[in-house]
């Protein structure tokens, strides 16, 4: 409390004369018209007195019968004297130092109670109740009542707070409490389960007086947060379909008792709807996001990728799911669900395949923009397969260089093949390293006392002992590593543990050492592609030729364990390097970090110099003739770029015109027929000659490489759309997120819940996963 002028909130301030009615009272001194003073508001009325919060309505002149409405205390601030606790002092009279009042004849007003003058003693308020002047009850329109409820005790009326239980007063009899309270137990953070934080209101501060701009207009106080935030169903609604998509929740979620309770404890205006409705609002967040993505595909500027996953069922029905990879004009690199539909022929079959691409492609406006497939085919299997499938896409479509990269095979699925070939071999050394893991973790003492051999035996290492998930290959190779470090003490184990007698012997140690260190290939390659966010096409060259060639060497090694695990390797990868090394050496050449000079040394590493000349050459025709196509081809209409550094062109100017144009021209005539016959002689050269000849950039850690071609796209205006296609190039199905050592080598199984769905919502449950996974998320 500030006695320099300043009174206590909630006080409600007037001037007093000696009497009220003295005509000497200067009516600017006073409050003119009827003004509504809110909380959290500071008045000034004239002097240097203040109001902090109270509501009062002054008239122009106070008399005698003046009326007063006031909601807590009336001070009497004459002299800058103050009231203290609930006194109420009327105007004209004076508060003497023993705190006694003299009444004056005149009527106050508080919470529809009518006090009279002579009801007033001193220091205390008798109240007489007037009775309303009306029976009609006004219908509750504050929006407290979104968090409270009446209940009526003993002849009065509470008010009961949803969120806290707390209890607050609201009507006895007549006599009416208001919902002022109700409201900043709400929006102030009384309530201890809505914490919400609300802007302090106040005016315009005077730095010389300190006084505060008093409002002109009655304002209503606003609130924030989510105390007060109007609840729409249908946005819930629609939150809720997302939670389901993206969670892989079923949709009869929105029935199970338990689910319905939790919603209506957080929002009892939500009434949750049926599994149909949810199936229908499902479809339509499909529906909508659907829209996006085509328009996002439909402003490609080259052509698009596919990838293929095969889906069954436990009653044996085909699923194809189709994803598009390519670069936008941004040059950033996108893979997103397209379709997933239903065929008629096993999932895995070309004609599946065909016929899954040939009803996608015109639902998305790109029948004419394919570029490659790629998929999981079988080694043995994968010429006919590509035949065919080439020959069915080319009857709507027209491929790149006749088809020849139509077909690319999966590098993920040859990992895992690859590892499953090494696995195989020594299954039976993986079989008994599971099972003395199992014993030792079966029992504490079993534990005890492998860790006391471990101590004897002076072992350093750290490795923990797990057991794998036979689906994951790497984690087998993982578990088999670790027991290597500990195969002496599972020996010594089975020697002081009769129970035990499942320890490896010298030989199978060997054939584990062995298989660790081509799964060591195969693991290391795995990761360095899932260490990369979005893997452009070049990345997977350098992987391939690795195992390549380590394998190739490994079939001639002497020791038959290595030989034997090497062939049976080698015969499947060396059918995919074969099928694929074309494609994978193209996309590296668009690494301006390598071109061509990265494949003949790894030609050389693998086939030796002579015949790895021939395979550079065989790579070097293909990428001019696949440069060529994109040469007939126009380019887009884009912006023209003067690069005057280049050419060497400067600005008309009149003041560099020559005074004697004619005998300089006289004297450069013999110059003009020189570049003449030049220009006849020399061929120019293309974009990827000029491309290729140019010195390597620099290798660096963080080198972006489609920054790069966004960069350069001007000096390579036709190369770059070439690069931009064939960097899109989906070397792997496995997409950002999931793991390579997951993929595996058959056909996905779906849930017997998901079989249950119709064609079109397990679509529309598949595709808009994915999208929502890549959109903004909600605000």
């Amino acid at each position: 409390m500030d006695y320099g002028g300043r009174v206590d909130r909630s006080s409600m301030v007037y001037y007093s004369q000696q009497s009220m009615g003295d005509p000497n009272i200067n009516e600017s001194s006073m409050v003119h018209g009827t003004e509504t003073v809110f909380e959290d508001c500071e008045i000034f009325l004239g002097g240097n007195e203040m109001v902090d919060g109270c509501e009062a309505i002054i008239s122009d002149k106070m008399g005698h019968e003046a009326e007063m409405i006031l909601d807590y205390k009336m001070v009497d601030i004459h002299d800058s004297k103050m009231v203290h606790s609930n006194e109420i002092v009327p105007g004209g009279s004076k508060v003497d130092p023993g705190g006694e009042m003299v009444p004056y004849d005149q009527t106050v007003l508080h919470c529809n109670q009518t006090v009279q003058s002579s009801e007033i003693a001193s220091g205390n308020v008798t109240t007489g109740v007037k009775p309303p002047t009306s029976s009609k009850r006004r219908r509750k329109t504050s929006m407290v009542w979104e968090h409270f409820t009446t209940e009526d005790s003993e002849g009065c009326t509470r008010a009961c707070c949803k969120h806290c239980n707390g209890i607050f007063a609201y009507s006895s009899g007549s006599k009416m409490s208001g919902t002022s309270h109700l409201k900043r137990h709400v929006t102030q953070g009384h309530c201890p389960e809505i914490k919400v934080q609300e802007p302090r209101a106040g005016g315009t501060e005077n730095d010389c007086q300190g006084t505060v701009d008093k409002p002109s207009k009655r304002r209503r106080r606003t609130c924030t947060g989510y105390a007060n935030a109007r609840f729409n169903p249908d946005c819930s609604k629609s939150y809720l379909a997302k939670m389901i998509i993206l969670h892989d929740y079923p949709l009869q979620i929105v029935q199970q008792p338990t689910f319905i309770s939790f919603v209506e404890g957080l929002q009892p205006s939500f009434k949750v709807v049926n599994t149909d409705a949810i199936e229908a609002e499902v479809c339509a967040v499909y529906l909508k996001e659907r829209e996006s993505v085509l328009k996002q595909v439909g402003n490609i500027p080259g052509r698009i990728n596919l990838t293929v996953q095969s889906w069954t069922t436990s009653q044996t029905l085909g699923y194809v799911s189709l994803a598009g990879q390519f670069i936008d004009s941004e040059w950033k690199l996108h893979r997103r669900m397209l379709n997933f539909v239903m065929v008629p022929w096993p999932g895995c079959s070309e004609n599946a395949v065909s016929e899954a691409i040939s009803r996608s492609l015109p639902q998305w406006n790109m029948t004419d923009k394919l570029f490659t497939v790629t998929g999981y085919y079988d080694s043995s299997s994968h010429d006919i397969y590509s035949l065919n499938l080439r020959e069915e896409l080319s009857r709507k479509n027209i491929p790149m260089l006749r088809g020849q990269f139509l077909v690319v095979r999966c590098y993920a699925h040859i990992l895992n093949a690859a590892a499953s070939d090494v696995t195989a071999s020594v299954q039976s050394v993986i079989y008994k390293i599971r099972e003395s893991i199992k014993f030792i973790k079966s029992c504490v003492s079993h534990e005890e006392m492998f860790a006391h051999i471990i101590l004897q035996l002076q072992i350093p290492s750290n490795q923990t002992l797990c057991l794998d998930i036979k689906a994951q290959w790497n984690t087998t190779y993982l578990m088999l590593l670790a027991a290597l470090d500990y195969k002496q003490a599972f020996t010594m184990l089975e020697k002081c543990n009769d129970n035990y007698n499942q320890a490896p012997s010298a030989v199978d140690w060997e054939k584990v050492e062995v298989a660790c260190r081509y799964l060591k290939l195969l693991y290391d390659s795995a990761n360095s592609i899932m260490a990369t966010e979005d893997p452009t096409a070049n990345i997977f060259f350098h992987e391939a030729w690795t195992i390549q060639r380590e394998i190739s060497n490994a079939t001639d090694h002497q020791d038959s364990i290595s030989s034997a695990i090497a062939k049976g390797m080698h015969e499947m990868f060396d059918k995919y390097w074969k099928d694929c090394n074309v494609v994978l050496a193209i996309a590296v050449v668009m690494d301006p970090r390598f071109k061509m000079k990265i494949v003949e040394f790894s030609y050389s590493k693998i086939y030796g110099l002579m015949k790895g000349a021939k395979y550079v050459k065989l790579v070097d025709d293909d990428i001019h003739e696949l440069y060529k196509e994109y040469v007939r081809q126009p380019l887009p209409l884009t912006p023209a770029h003067v690069e005057q550094e280049v050419t060497g062109a400067l600005p008309n100017d009149k003041n560099n015109i020559p005074t004697d144009p004619t005998s300089i021209g006289n004297l450069l005539s013999g110059f003009d027929i020189y570049l003449s016959e030049v220009a006849v002689s020399q061929i120019p050269k293309s974009e990827l000659d000029q491309y290729l000849e140019e010195a390597l950039v620099p290798r660096m850690l963080e080198f972006d490489i489609l920054k790069w071609w966004k960069l350069n796209a001007v000096r390579y205006p036709t190369l770059s759309r070439m690069a931009q296609d064939v960097l899109a190039i989906p070397m792997s199905t496995v997409g950002r997120g999931s793991s390579v050592f997951a993929a595996g080598t058959e056909a996905k199984m779906l849930d017997d819940y998901q079989s249950s769905l119709h064609p079109e919502t397990l679509e529309a449950l598949f595709c808009a996963k994915d999208w929502l996974q890549h959109s903004s998320p909600a605000p």
